[in-house]
């Protein structure tokens, strides 16, 4: 018997099963998964980094 690994769709919250027949996963649909991409645009979300000093050093030349 084979184990079927479902996560929640990040946007809506609703099961989706993590298999190649599953088009958009992560997300349950296209609608979600645009939600998403307009968040990111919209620059809602963010990823933290660190401020490297010796790239700036460079800029100086």
């Amino acid at each position: 018997m084979t184990e079927v690994t479902t996560v929640k769709c990040p946007t809506c919250q609703k099961p989706v099963i993590w298999n190649e027949e599953s088009k958009y996963r992560p997300f349950c649909s296209q609608r979600c998964r645009l939600i998403d991409l307009g968040e990111w645009a919209q620059e809602k979300y963010t990823v933290a980094t660190e401020e490297d000093d010796s790239l700036s050093d460079l800029l100086k030349l």
